[in-house]
């Protein structure tokens, strides 16, 4: 699909972006947009900490209450209100009636200010993605760098040294995940075969939505260089709508390194997720999702509403082809992308750009609740930076990070920290900028100088 380059072309600067004095100036009088932008590597490290630590926050906040309610009958049909908010959490789909270990009650999780954030799903191979980015000194992973990736640091349930609450092997992957590593290890294939739907049949799943967000961060205020190193890594899980899911995600996360620094975080939200709407093509369930919720928030409806609806619409009625629940799935598709996408822009456009209100509804609304909350969790965090997160709980957070708590094989025994991981983000921007936007840094190395698309183009 082509990109839409009018919606990439009429963004404004961000709070650590300083376009060149005289291009300002010229644009200014031109009445257009400047040709170049230029981002402060130190200060786009602080907002790549907050990604991490605003996901990591919201990922474990998250799997408190993540597949409690899923739809249907029974008390899993029932879904969670602003009310249940610092209730007893309820029991998930597999949990057999026992609520959360992580939290009795649907509250925030944080690790001990002297222990780690523990890896999950949803950071644990945007971790690895980065890692192989520069193990490869590369800004497009191959479909065999991937491959052996994949092998390489993610275990399977023969190899794995974690067990689950029954005692069973636990490698931490769940549907089209897992079955891309089994036709990587049983078969050899290669991505993007892996999510073949003749293969895969877990290809319109979540799980590329919570994977490759970062390669949006990785080609800061370019969403069309971004959505080039994505490529592959999304279609490694995932086809058509589910793909289409993640892009919108990739596009958001380039884009937010270009906000306008005059306008408050909910506007600057509210920008980006309509310029990242311009990406989906309108007949596409995934259009039509994000065009109903947003339908539902103009009438006035509250979240819960909006939530109750969409769930009518696309789980029951089964609207604009979204057809999962047809399918007679696990959980009637609990883990699909369109569910769940439709669940995360509920607490995007609901959220309204505050940090914790955004977490908190994502948490609330249903499904695989964590995932649609570490994926805002990042993205806020990148645009409030670690000392934004901060300030806005009024204390300090651990910056520790366990990347063995679900995969293995990466120096110091996996532990890390969100500074370091910052820094070796700069590194792959550093490449991006010079090989794939034809930038560079100044001569102090200390600004990226980006070169912009003309809306022609």
């Amino acid at each position: 699909m082509v990109l839409r380059a009018v919606a990439f072309a009429t963004v404004a600067m961000a709070p650590w972006a300083t376009p060149l004095l005289a291009e300002t100036e010229a644009s200014r009088t031109a009445g257009s947009q400047p040709s170049e932008l230029q981002l402060q590597r130190s200060d786009y490290a602080r907002r790549l900490e907050g990604f991490w630590l605003g996901q990591s926050i919201a990922n474990w906040t998250g799997l408190v209450t993540e597949m409690d309610k899923i739809g249907g009958e029974g008390v899993h049909g029932e879904f969670y209100t602003r009310e249940d908010w610092g209730k007893a959490d309820q029991p998930s789909i597999w949990s057999e009636g026992i609520p959360s270990d992580l939290s009795p009650t649907i509250d925030w999780v944080f690790a001990q200010d002297d222990g780690a954030w523990g890896a999950d799903d949803d950071t644990d191979i945007e971790y690895m993605y980065q890692h192989l980015l520069l193990e490869y000194q590369t800004s497009v992973l191959s479909p065999e760098q991937i491959r052996d990736g994949w092998l390489r640091h993610i275990y399977s349930d023969e190899n794995t040294p974690f067990t689950n609450d029954r005692g069973e092997p636990e490698n931490y992957l769940w549907v089209s995940n897992q079955q891309a590593h089994d036709l990587m290890r049983e078969q050899g294939l290669l991505p993007p075969a892996t999510s073949d739907p003749a293969l895969n049949p877990h290809h319109d799943m979540i799980d590329a939505q919570l994977t490759t967000e970062i390669f949006g961060l990785f080609a800061p205020g370019r969403p069309d260089v971004a959505l080039r190193l994505a490529k592959l890594p999304i279609r490694t899980t995932a086809r058509g709508d589910a793909a289409l899911a993640a892009e919108f995600y990739v596009v958001m996360h380039s884009l937010a390194a270009n906000v306008d620094p005059a306008k408050s975080v909910s506007e600057q939200v509210v920008q980006l997720r309509s310029q990242a709407r311009a990406h989906l093509p309108d007949h596409s369930y995934t259009a039509k999702m994000y065009d109903f919720i947003e339908a539902s928030h103009s009438a006035g409806l509250s979240w819960e509403a909006a939530r109750d609806a969409f769930y009518r619409r696309y789980q029951i009625e089964q609207a604009d082809g979204y057809d999962v629940s047809s399918r007679e799935l696990f959980c009637n598709g609990c883990f699909a992308s369109g569910i769940n996408f439709g669940a995360s822009i509920i607490s995007l456009i609901y959220g309204n750009g505050d940090y914790q209100e955004t977490v908190k509804i994502a948490v609330l609304a249903g499904w695989d609740s964590d995932n649609p909350a570490a994926t805002w969790g990042g993205l806020l965090g990148f645009l409030m930076g670690r000392d934004g997160i901060e300030k806005s709980f009024g204390r300090t957070f651990s910056h520790q990070f366990n990347i063995h708590r679900t995969r293995g094989g990466f120096p110091n025994d996996g532990l890390d920290d969100f500074s370091a991981m910052a820094q070796r983000g700069l590194q792959v921007v550093d490449r991006v900028v010079a090989q794939e936007m034809r930038g560079h840094l100044d001569r102090q190395g200390k600004f990226w100088q980006i070169p912009l698309p003309s809306p022609e183009h």
